[in-house]
């Protein structure tokens, strides 16, 4: 039998916004979608990163395991971690095993086939929505919309709790009315426990420079930090 192994892109050993509490976060390899705002175009090449086990992972994972007393855990990222939903999986039973909160942080992106299996062992689904139409994730993502409902429907089905993830991009999807749209969307599903508002930043321009890819938003201007809380204070 073949050996399971991941594509995964980096590590982080002290996350602090990666879902609750400090995490050790797995940076997967490879991501279908081109999110006009994304910050890690480092991860988007499936040829690249190295490969990994899932007893690697964990094995390096639990080195920080004293640091999670205060309910923290591992997260999953990306990239995409959907498109390697089988080595997500194990990784995930294997924590499981071993009574670690899992957060899986996902745009929903690949066959929805793979998601109950990592689902099963996820303690929390951190869910991107990045627009509420097909036609929006087309133009700015290269996505679904669909494919995002999909998952959705399925966390819900499945009771894992959920939190639901939007980037507030002036100029695109920081008006009031969408925001709204976004709180009632979010709020149909039983699952859901918080909705998080994440300011537009260019931190990611150099990256962008140094691999030649032209930023999509070079000159939206970031999201100011008030206007976000005043929308924070709408949902």
């Amino acid at each position: 039998m073949q050996k399971l192994l991941g594509k995964i892109h980096s590590y982080e050993s002290m996350g602090a916004v990666d879902g609750p509490g400090l995490r050790f976060v797995v940076f997967m390899q490879g991501c279908p979608m081109r999110c006009a705002y994304c910050h890690n175009p480092d991860t988007w090449e499936f040829s690249g990163g190295e490969q990994y086990s899932p007893e690697q992972v964990v094995e390096k994972a639990m080195r920080f395991a004293p640091y999670w007393k205060a309910g923290g855990g591992v997260t999953i990222s990306g990239g995409e971690p959907m498109m390697q939903s089988a080595f997500c999986a194990e990784v995930f039973r294997l924590l499981w095993e071993r009574g670690v909160h899992t957060a899986l942080d996902t745009s929903c992106a690949g066959g929805i086939s793979g998601a109950e299996d990592v689902l099963q062992y996820t303690s929390l689904a951190m869910v991107d929505v990045k627009f509420l139409s097909e036609e929006a994730y087309r133009k700015y993502c290269g996505g679904s919309f669909a494919q995002v409902e999909q998952f959705l429907r399925l966390a819900e089905r499945m009771g894992v709790p959920l939190w639901v993830r939007h980037v507030v991009v002036p100029g695109l999807t920081d008006g009031q009315s969408h925001i709204a749209a976004l709180g009632a969307y979010a709020k149909k599903f039983s699952n859901l426990k918080k909705i998080e508002l994440l300011p537009f930043r260019k931190l990611c321009l150099p990256k962008y420079e140094q691999m030649g890819i032209p930023f999509p938003l070079q000159n939206t201007p970031e999201a100011d930090e008030l206007q976000v809380e005043k929308l924070r204070e709408l949902l």
